[in-house]
Formats: structure tokens, sequence, C-alpha cells
């Protein structure tokens, strides 16, 4: 067999992998969110979202759980073009394959974990300030106006639009950000995550108005 058919059946098999891997991983999180994300509990024999208690440890994780799924449901589609993209020229350039792959895919997820914290401790305050409910929507006409009016607002910052440019770009961030190695991997799929991240905070935000479990407003 010619070596460069050999090379294309192997990228092409990684190719595969990946997104067979990242169709597993938005599904498995779509699952969970159906499920509930372990925030429902039982109430007369029907499953309600948690009403907001004490926040411990365990209720904290649970929170955040909700989150990662939410972003990681949401956001790897998106991604997708860019995680196979990476996965081609990695595979090209012998640079790790399949492992570079996953490492990327990997960073970008951290960034939104990071996200996820955020957002995790934003939630606990808006609870300890009353301004939630225990369908995790909130109880405020006004906040909720504002923080559409900012979503709104943002999409014409500067900021947002230098962002999406550059997610809008799959090859022209290959190109202008390219990293070798393991590390490397991990630190562009940090970087694109970040520039995701500044594209659509603002619209994360809105989770607070049509409720954090609402999955049609999530979807």
């Amino acid at each position: 067999m010619p070596v460069e058919t050999l090379a294309h059946r192997v990228l092409r098999h990684e190719r595969l992998l990946v997104a067979g891997v990242l169709l597993g991983v938005t599904v498995a999180a779509w699952g969970w969110l159906l499920g509930g994300a372990g925030t429902m509990e039982d109430m007369g024999g029907m499953l309600m979202p948690m009403s907001s208690g004490p926040w411990n440890a365990s209720h904290a994780a649970v929170m955040l759980g909700m989150w990662l799924a939410m972003m990681a449901a949401m956001m790897l589609p998106s991604a997708a073009p860019m995680i196979l993209l990476y996965a081609t020229v990695a595979g090209a350039r012998a640079a790790g394959g399949a492992l570079a792959t996953g490492l990327f895919a990997l960073g970008y997820l951290a960034a939104w974990s990071g996200f996820s914290v955020a957002a995790v401790l934003l939630q606990y305050a808006m609870e300890q300030a009353r301004l939630l409910s225990p369908m995790m929507e909130t109880t405020s006409v006004v906040l909720a106006g504002l923080l559409f009016v900012a979503a709104g607002a943002y999409q014409w910052m500067p900021w947002k639009q230098a962002c999406l440019r550059r997610c809008r770009s799959p090859l022209d961030f290959v190109v202008t950000h390219w990293r070798s190695g393991k590390v490397g991997a991990f630190a562009m799929g940090l970087r694109h995550g970040a520039y995701c991240i500044g594209c659509c905070w603002a619209l994360m935000l809105l989770l607070f108005v049509g409720g954090l479990m609402n999955l049609l407003w999530v979807g």
C-alpha cells in the first residue's frame, strides 16, 4: 500500500475517532441534563428542581456538575469544526494525533470549566441576595431586563467582534496560534476556549433569566 494512502487512512480514522468521542460526550452531557443533572429532588412523587438551600460542598459540587454539563452540551458541537481541523493538522504534522487532539479538547473544556466555577459563584451570590427562585431563575424583573440589555449591547462591542473573528476562522486560528507538543496542544485549546467565552459569556448569563434547568432555554 502506498505510504500516502496509508497516511490518509490513518488521518481519516483519527478524525472519525475524534468525531465519535465528541458526539459521545455531547450526548452524555445532554443525557445528564435531561436526567436532571443531579439537581432534581422528589417532591410528592414529582421531580422538581432543588430549592435554594444551605450551600455546602456537596450542593456546590452538584451545581458545578450542572454547569459543566450545560457548557459541554452547548459548546462542544460549535467547537467540533475547530477540534476536527486541529486533528487533521496534528495528524499531518505527526504532532501527536488523537492524543494531542484530546489535549486540545481538554484545554477547551478547561476554559469553560473556569467559566462554570465563576457561574456557580454568581449563582451563590444571587441566591444569598434572594434573586433566584427555587426554579433557579431570577425573581427580579429589573435584573432580567438589565441582563437582556447587557447581552444585546455586548454583541456590538469590539471585544466581542475580535473574539468572534477567531472563533469563525478555525484555519486562521491554527495558523496564527500553533504550538507544538502536548503542552502546546492543551494551551491552544485553552486559548480557543477563552475566545469562545469572549463571544458567549453574556448570552450564557441569560440562563439566569430563563432558568438554569430550563432545557428549552438551554437548547
